[in-house]
């Protein structure tokens, strides 16, 4: 009974820490957004080649579609399917942990409640939380299944593992290197099991894989961010153990720490290198984890993957239960619950009240912020509205665009815009030599008339136009531009895709504050919005 109430305890604790600033201000950031796009379309009206247009699998989006139907479509809702997820994961870590004892069993469940990394993304509408949940069920019954082989651990273990493959696109990478360590475990005594076993995987992955290499092959500048750097690999461990998050979208080349960091880091790696002695079944546990980051590492070098940590957060319930059996067999119960008591207060003290702690973390890309802006800037009907980097229909949950004439250079049809005759898959394959020029000469022609074909040419007199620029993706200034594309090594080091946003940021501001009257100019998160109006000369 007792445990029961601690077990509720720290439920309740978790959802309190995960309610705190839960309706965020700004609205969804872009891939929120996309998860509200693709889980609003109905199932025969285009749901499925929605999900195939993205880079992820569909549980997520029909789970998402579910809450929408049952509870509707407010930005609160959608946060909240998360939350339900992330305070379910609780108790299912506490019964991992008791695998191993009650007292690991307790710290599991703790540590699940308050990790700062869990409360981030049970508030963000995106897979993640369901994600972590199913990676815990995943864990929970590999763990059972080498203990007890049986049928009923048999199925849920191959059930959840197939769950996760239903869930993320990458998540093939950490069921492979699981069911590796489930069969070196079980391959003498239940080799025919095993057989069995690897045939019904087989067949899952040959169902399932048009799917895969559909979402594999599919173009994307999104993954153009940034650059591998071993900071990140620091960054992922940080993210998971201590309190301050930073590599949620890409994080600084450099390894930037606090104090806070620091301590609760030691603290980790202290607990996990412990439960790895003469433990077999740990040091099994920690291989997977490895080889999911050594893969994730191998993926981003060659560019095909921005190493974030969110996405190797199947190997999470893992770490947490290494983290929990390190620090459940420490046999001085007063150095134990000493260093314990450090590392909770600190976490719990800093997600409580530190102001950019995890629940309190703005959505700085928030689309909301750009249309609450546009409906206090008095435009008439008509106007026009230059969108830069997303196109109109990242802000049409917020704001009814109809009456205005609305121009978008986003990510998607910018070689349109750039240079004649260019399409997409040139700008893919060879973006950098493509643009290089553009970038050193800071002058653009063909822009420039595209500019004036479809707006300057079409505005009357009194009409105003109003600049959208998402600064977090447009960084550099012209002579900073410059400077990198007259720098080899730098050009090659600076994703393509801030140069261009960067280059169209201020092209756009220069060639409108030649021909319109500047009015002002607003900033809210990392958007910038900049008004001018055509006079009569």
């Amino acid at each position: 009974m007792k445990k029961f109430l601690l077990v509720l305890f720290f439920i309740i604790f978790g959802t309190f820490l995960r309610l705190i600033s839960i309706d965020k201000a700004e609205g969804l950031w872009n891939d929120e957004y996309i998860s509200w796009m693709i889980s609003s379309v109905a199932i025969n009206g285009g749901f499925w080649n929605a999900v195939k247009s993205q880079c992820h699998m569909p549980l997520y989006y029909l789970y998402l579609k579910l809450i929408m139907t049952l509870f509707g479509q407010s930005d609160l809702i959608l946060r909240l399917s998360s939350l339900i997820c992330g305070i379910a994961a609780i108790p299912v870590m506490y019964y991992a942990g008791k695998e191993k004892d009650n007292y690991t069993a307790v710290i599991c469940a703790l540590f699940t409640s308050i990790s700062s990394f869990l409360i981030y993304y049970s508030q963000e509408v995106r897979l993640y939380s369901l994600l972590f949940l199913i990676s815990a069920l995943t864990f929970l019954f590999t763990v059972k299944l080498i203990k007890y082989p049986n049928k009923k651990n048999l199925i849920l273990t191959l059930v959840f593992n197939f769950l996760i493959i239903f869930t993320h696109t990458i998540g093939f990478v950490f069921v492979f290197f699981n069911l590796i360590f489930i069969s070196i475990n079980l391959f003498k005594k239940y080799k025919k099991f095993l057989i069995c076993l690897w045939s019904v995987i087989f067949i899952l992955f040959i169902s399932v894989l048009p799917i895969i290499l559909k979402i594999l092959t599919t173009k994307s500048f999104s993954q153009w961010w940034g650059h591998f750097t071993l900071s990140k690999i620091c960054y992922l461990f940080t993210d998971y153990f201590s309190p301050v998050l930073v590599n949620l979208t890409n994080a600084p080349d450099k390894f930037i720490f606090t104090p806070t960091m620091i301590i609760t880091g030691i603290i980790a790696v202290f607990f996990i290198t412990k439960s790895l002695f003469k433990n077999k079944l740990n040091i099994g546990l920690f291989a997977i984890s490895f080889c999911v980051v050594t893969i994730m590492t191998i993926a981003s070098i060659s560019g095909k993957l921005v190493f974030i940590t969110k996405y190797s957060i199947e190997i999470y319930p893992i770490l947490i239960f290494l983290f929990c059996c390190g620090a459940a067999s420490l046999n001085n119960k007063i150095i134990r619950n000493i260093i314990l008591s450090i590392y909770f207060i600190l976490s719990i003290g800093y997600v409580s009240l530190s102001p950019i702690s995890a629940p309190r973390l703005p959505r700085l890309e928030g689309h909301k912020l750009v249309t609450d802006t546009l409906k206090n800037m008095n435009l008439n009907s008509g106007d026009f509205i230059l969108i830069e980097y997303y196109p109109q229909n990242r802000f049409d949950k917020y704001f009814d665009f109809s009456d205005y004439n609305v121009i978008s250079v986003n990510k998607g049809n910018f070689p349109y815009y750039l240079l004649p005759d260019t399409n997409y898959e040139q700008t893919y394959s060879n973006g950098k030599e493509l643009y290089r020029n553009m970038f050193l000469n800071g002058h653009n022609e063909y822009y420039e008339s595209m500019l004036k074909k479809e707006i300057f040419d079409k505005m009357q007199p009194g009409q105003n136009l109003v600049i959208i620029t998402l600064d977090s993706v447009a960084v550099y200034n012209t002579e900073l531009i410059q400077k990198i594309a007259g720098h080899d090594i730098a050009y090659k080091k600076t994703p393509l895709l801030f140069l261009i946003f960067s280059y169209i940021k201020y092209e756009n501001f220069y060639d409108t504050i030649n021909m319109l009257e500047f009015r002002g100019n607003e900033k809210h998160g990392s958007w910038t919005i900049v008004k001018f109006t055509k006079l009569n000369k």
